[in-house]
């Protein structure tokens, strides 16, 4: 499985990317993998402020819908418009492709509380 060690990994499967002042937010190679075939994606407006560990979206599957929950709290500064048209980048470029927000973080250190990649595989290997 691919797990960037540049990232950081919520207990929701959420990565967190940081890029200067924001995050740039997205789901993990297992949590696509667990959801399958992606083929609707819901996500905030520009503007609209999240709150971490708080539903900011859903993803929805073949298989299922699951809510997307916040892995920092701020304000939307830019989502990614390509998943309206094609939600499948999130099955093929989870970490490229399929990012879907980008944040202005109102707490910085709540990226700190985040799992380093080590600690997410630890925790999604208990999971199995």
């Amino acid at each position: 499985m691919n797990l960037p060690k540049d990232l950081r990994y919520s207990e929701e499967h959420e990565w967190v990317k940081a890029e200067g002042e924001k995050v740039r937010i997205g789901v993990t190679e297992h949590a696509q993998s667990e959801l399958g075939d992606i083929v609707f994606v819901e996500l905030p407006a520009v503007g609209d402020e999240v709150k971490a560990e708080e539903p900011f979206g859903s993803v929805e599957s073949v298989k299922t819908v699951s809510e997307l929950y916040a892995p920092v709290s701020g304000k939307v500064v830019e989502v990614n418009k390509n998943l309206d048209d094609k939600p499948e980048f999130v099955n093929e470029s989870p970490y490229d492709k399929a990012w879907m927000l980008v944040v202005e973080p109102s707490d910085r250190s709540q990226i700190d509380e985040l799992m380093t990649a080590e600690q997410y595989e630890a925790m999604i290997n208990q999971e199995d």
